[in-house]
Parts: C-alpha cells; structure tokens; sequence
C-alpha cells in the first residue's frame, strides 16, 4: 500500500427521490437522511443535481458559485466531517453548468462541469459543456467524479497510466438515469471498472421526475474486476456506507497488470 493512502475508503451512497425544483424541500430531506446515519463515512454521494431535480431552465434554478447549496454543502461536511459531493446548476461568467462539487470539511471545494451534455433532454441547449477531467482526493485515494450521461463516453472515463502511477482509483458517477434505460446503466458501469481496473460508485435518485419520467435508482458499486459489490433496492430511498479496499485494488493491479498495454492519447 502506498504511503499516505488510507487502506479503506468508507463511501456513503445517498439514493433519494427529488422534488422537481424545489432546493428547500430538497436539502431539508436529504439532511434528514443524514441525521439518521451512525456511521462515519469519508465521502457521502449525492446523486445529479440533487437541490432541484433535472430541471432543463437553468435561468430559474441555476446558482452562483458558492451559493445556497455550495455553502449548504460546506456546513454538511463540517457537521459529519466527511467530504460530501454532487452535482447542482451553477452560473459562472453568463454560462449555466451542470457542475459536480466535493466540499470538504476545511471549507475547500472542488468542482468538475458535466462534459457530455444529454441531447435527448436539450441539456445542450441550455448548458455550457465542460472541458476539463479531473480528479479529487479523499485520504489519498484519487477519484474521478462524472455526471450522468458521460457514462455512456469511454474515452472521456479512461483511466491513465503514467510513470508508474494511475491516474485515479475510484470512478464515481452521479446521475438522473431513467427507468427505461436501466439495462444500459447496469452494462457500462462494470464495464468501466473493468476497462480501468478502478472502482466503480453510481449513485443515481428513485421517483417520479416533473417531466413524469420514472427512475429507480439501482444506485450500485462495482469492484476492479467488475463484481457487483452493492446494488440497492430498485425504487427504495436507502443511505448505505460501502467500504473501499485499496490493498485489493492494488493486488489485482500488481496481478494483471494491463496498465502496462494500455494506449495513450489525448481528447480534443
């Protein structure tokens, strides 16, 4: 095990029906399910937009940086001192993201903006794409947040390999899947732990949406080989912690260590 990297990683997946843009309603309920856990997590998981639901009129809904939600989000992880993250709309120099946020206890944020935006929804429309990947912290392990949609785009999701170390360890998307498509996202989230030897965490929301459009959430977390570790209860809101190994991750890399084959390239 590397030096300064925690051996587990305790992750709590909060799988939660949304009230279709309401933020009061919203964070009212999801700090209730979290008054409710006796566990101590390290990073709690939010699912896509998870103050408003995916509401596609960001002049309405949108907030500035380190808004109501972001400061919202910076006293929850200073209340469980847990690093606490998801994604919410935010407007930044006239443009409208839909942008993850991990706010950690010491008040530090980090934010990653949704890269692919859904066409079928006209996410483009009224959103910005996002032109950066990168990757956050928590006890030293590295993780790569993404949204949604991006799921379905591997070469945005690819691991890196460089002087001997991965560019990330834990794959984490947030997500307003649909029902309807729920084989889809239990196909390409395996199939992203195995193509990047990394864990996989997918937290997605249950309920009706304001478009009514279902979802069941069948929030899950996959190992580095792509065995289903945790699925929750299609439907049902559930706040469950799930524990990392990073001595496993390591062994099986060590293992099979395709890495090593792994081509290289760069995103336009």
């Amino acid at each position: 095990m590397k030096k300064n990297i925690a051996q587990f990683l305790e992750v709590c997946i909060v799988q939660t029906d949304l009230v279709w843009n309401d933020v009061s309603a919203n964070l009212h309920h999801i700090e209730g399910l979290l008054g409710q856990q006796k566990e101590k997590p390290d990073l709690i998981v939010l699912p896509e937009m998870f103050n408003t639901a995916f509401v596609m009129n960001p002049s309405l809904t949108a907030e500035k940086p380190n808004g109501r939600t972001t400061q919202w989000l910076l006293h929850q992880a200073y209340t469980y001192q847990s690093v606490i993250a998801g994604s919410i709309c935010v407007e930044e120099n006239r443009c409208y993201y839909n942008r993850f946020i991990a706010a950690y206890p010491d008040g530090t944020l980090f934010t990653y903006d949704k890269r692919h935006l859904f066409r079928l929804a006209d996410e483009h429309k009224h959103f910005s794409s996002g032109q950066h990947s990168s990757v956050f912290e928590v006890k030293g392990w590295k993780i790569k947040p993404l949204i949604c949609y991006d799921l379905r785009f591997p070469v945005w999701s690819k691991n890196r390999f460089l002087n001997d170390e991965y560019e990330y360890d834990c794959l984490l998307y947030v997500a307003n899947w649909p029902q309807r498509r729920n084989r889809v996202w239990k196909t390409l989230l395996p199939a992203r732990a195995i193509e990047n030897q990394a864990y996989v965490v997918g937290v997605n929301r249950i309920g009706m949406d304001g478009n009514s459009v279902p979802h069941a959430g069948e929030s899950v977390v996959y190992d580095p080989k792509g065995n289903l570790m945790y699925a929750a209860l299609p439907d049902t809101e559930m706040v469950e912690c799930k524990s990392l190994n990073f001595e496993s991750l390591s062994s099986f890399r060590k293992e099979f260590p395709i890495a090593y084959d792994w081509d290289t390239f760069t995103i336009d």
